[in-house]
């Protein structure tokens, strides 16, 4: 297993010790001098891209991935299973949250972006008052803010007017790629290339694969990689042959299968294997029958024998007893999550009225192939599950771009009544999970529309102090989830990369981004 990662240095510092908020790495290392450099790093992806680069048009993990290369971030949130909680900076040189409803960001100076515009506060402003407009397609939690440029490389966010602690911004200064404030006023210039401050940079778009080639501006170092070229290959199998045959030199999203030929295949390939922040989860449709009656999405979840869907996945899974990873703030065992249980899936059916599952209508469970491992597999077996209980299931396995077409809930309630998916965001803070799907301003996937719920959401997200807000989660939020069961957490991802043994220096977030930019191949 490979795991490098660059030296965490300096000291912590800042009013987060005063608030309880985990303290938070402030240097970023700058590149040594290099060998010379190499071949471009050809990288095989698991998923499509949208065609559109404005980075709030989309929930996508691959693009989010690609803009991880691109892209700079005020902080990285590594989320390594010993700290957790601990930040990086990058864009970002310190945070300090001065009351309430501000938080600072002291900016780092001699920036620039791709297209040789400056780095300062009006870009901060101009993405976060952008990215928090709740019209966007990827509307960003917690919700609108508004930014005040202090100087040239100082800005103050403020909450006050949207009515929630601006502490939240601590964990989600790791999630949001920093814009362009020109691109931003232009918008059409945002969707037709990505323009960030990272590592790599934007040369074209070659039928699947994307150009990047190394930025000799990066603030930390010209990355030794002169290149990557990051290319969709929707099959598990044909990736994992593109890297035995030469033809790949890192991909992803491996099955139990492939890393046993890796492993035992010539030629001292490295395989990289992390618990991820990604549950998989299968989604209810909430917003229509029959899912929008609790008592029915509860019999389906005790229905399902969690155990054996782990057996299937193998390497590539662990199990979980939670609607958040085990890397995500607020985690928790939740001792009342609904487990596998026959006779209590009888005794709800018959209280909603479906004795036997008698008079249920049919039921479509969505999932794709070819980016998550084993979803035919283990969707054959949670469908078998399910009918053998009375639920009328058809599984329709989708190839992955006619799946997200599918995915997201609609007026009226979306396509079919369950949905396999997961969700994979890069940053510690559980509402980005949590919030953007169970609260009822922002109905994602399942929809569900539940004032219970939504006073919960709100009281965790308006508690300041990070123990009493976990506690919120961990009490209030969870058991009541397992109440309602808007989705059912299958189990925990397992990301696993694989990559030839010549390169090196790669890092792989839990959310499946990547730090190439101390990479280089042989």
């Amino acid at each position: 297993m490979q795991f490098n990662r660059r030296a965490f240095l300096g000291s912590s510092t800042m009013a987060a010790v005063a608030m309880g908020l985990p303290v938070l790495n402030t240097a970023f290392l700058v590149n040594p001098a290099h060998a010379q450099a190499g071949k471009a790093m050809n990288f095989m992806s698991a998923e499509n891209l949208t065609g559109n680069w404005d980075p709030t048009s989309h929930t996508t993990l691959a693009q989010i991935n690609l803009e991880s290369f691109v892209f700079g971030y005020l902080t990285r949130a590594p989320m390594l299973p010993e700290n957790p909680d601990e930040l990086v900076m990058e864009l970002a040189t310190e945070m300090n949250i001065l009351d309430e409803h501000t938080i600072e960001f002291k900016l780092r100076e001699g920036v620039t972006f791709h297209d040789g515009k400056p780095f300062g506060a009006e870009d901060v402003k101009a993405t976060f008052e952008y990215a928090s407009q709740p019209d966007r397609p990827a509307a960003w939690y917690p919700g609108p803010c508004e930014v005040v440029v202090v100087s040239d490389h100082v800005a103050h966010v403020k909450t006050d007017k949207a009515g929630y602690p601006a502490s939240l911004f601590w964990f989600l200064s790791a999630f949001l790629p920093i814009m362009s404030a020109r691109d931003i006023a232009d918008g059409k210039a945002l969707a037709a290339r990505p323009n960030g401050t990272g590592a790599f940079r934007f040369v074209e778009q070659r039928g699947n694969t994307t150009v990047l080639e190394a930025n000799p501006d990066f603030f930390a170092g010209k990355p030794v990689l002169p290149g990557i070229n990051f290319t969709y290959v929707g099959d598990s199998t044909t990736r994992t042959l593109a890297l035995l045959n030469g033809e790949a030199d890192l991909i992803e999203r491996l099955e139990a299968e492939q890393v046993a030929t890796i492993e035992g295949a010539q030629g001292g390939f490295k395989l990289n294997k992390a618990i991820s922040v990604e549950n998989k989860y299968l989604w209810f449709r909430c917003s229509k029958p029959p899912f929008n009656d609790e008592r029915l999405r509860r019999a389906a979840a005790h229905a399902i024998d969690r155990t054996v869907l782990v057996d299937i996945l193998g390497v590539s899974g662990a199990a979980s007893k939670c609607w958040i990873s085990p890397v995500k703030f607020g985690y928790i065992d939740e001792p009342t999550y609904p487990e596998y249980d026959p006779e209590a899936c009888q005794r709800l059916l018959a209280e909603a009225g479906f004795p036997k599952g008698q008079g249920l209508p049919p039921l479509e469970y969505i999932t794709s192939v070819g980016f998550y491992p084993k979803t035919k597999e283990y969707g054959e077996v949670i469908t078998a599950m399910l009918q053998e209980q009375g639920f009328p299931v058809t599984l329709n396995v989708m190839e992955v771009a006619a799946w997200n077409e599918k995915l997201y809930d609609r007026p009226g309630g979306g396509p079919g009544h369950m949905v396999d998916c997961g969700w994979a965001t890069g940053s510690p803070e559980p509402d980005l999970v949590l919030r953007t799907h169970f609260h009822s301003s922002s109905k994602r996937i399942c929809g569900i529309v539940d004032a219970e719920l939504d006073a919960v959401l709100d009281k965790e997200r308006d508690t300041v102090d990070p123990e009493a807000r976990k506690a919120v989660i961990q009490k209030e939020l969870m058991p009541m989830l397992a109440v309602k069961v808007p989705s059912l957490s299958l189990f925990t991802s397992v990301f696993i990369h694989a990559m030839r043994p010549e390169l090196e220096g790669m890092f792989f977030y839990p959310n499946g981004m990547m730090d190439a930019s101390k990479a280089q191949l042989g």
